[in-house]
């Protein structure tokens, strides 16, 4: 079964999923944004995970537990340093391996949020384009995933994330694949 691409407007931390992933900086530190959100929903768990694992590579990505979120994993891709800004290159690779992480794990069901647009300060256009390239073309392969939710935190990034979709794809997001 292929799989279904979503996009709603919301607070990721609130997803029932197997795994969300975190716009996450190298060092792992949860200290704004969606990474706050995390760490002060998801509990010490998480945030202890973080620190035995990190840092990590930039473009990289690292799993951990969901701690007291719904979801059972969080997916960590550092598209930035701390304190730094995000890159092309480094939300195009983070993208890609935080998607690598989750068939590692097999997982079925992916929340993921606008990945370097808060603190990083990245172009919502630019990482619409980049984020949606990367998992059309690892859906291009076999995979386990089968709901992909793009979870945005307004209208204005949710429409242009639906726009973006429909260029790439020839279709409305309410047919998303």
């Amino acid at each position: 079964m292929p799989a279904r691409i979503y996009f709603i407007k919301g607070d990721i931390t609130e997803m029932a999923v197997d795994a969300i992933v975190n716009a996450a900086n190298t060092d792992l530190v949860l200290s704004s944004g969606v990474a706050e959100a995390i760490r002060r929903k998801g509990g010490p768990r998480i945030e202890e995970d973080c620190e035995r694992i990190g840092p990590i590579v930039l473009g990289e990505a690292a799993v951990t537990t969901g701690g007291s979120l719904k979801a059972h994993y969080v997916i960590h891709a550092a598209s930035m340093r701390l304190g730094g800004r995000a890159t092309a290159e480094a939300l195009r690779l983070s993208t890609r391996q935080g998607l690598l992480r989750a068939e590692e794990k097999a997982i079925k069901s992916i929340a993921i949020p606008a990945l370097g647009t808060g603190a990083a300060g990245f172009p919502l256009e630019d990482c619409a384009q980049i984020m949606m390239k990367e998992v059309l073309d690892h859906l291009k392969s076999r995979s386990s995933l089968e709901k992909i939710y793009f979870v945005l935190y307004d209208d204005a990034a949710l429409q242009v994330f639906e726009e973006t979709y429909k260029k790439m794809t020839a279709r409305p997001a309410s047919e998303a694949t």
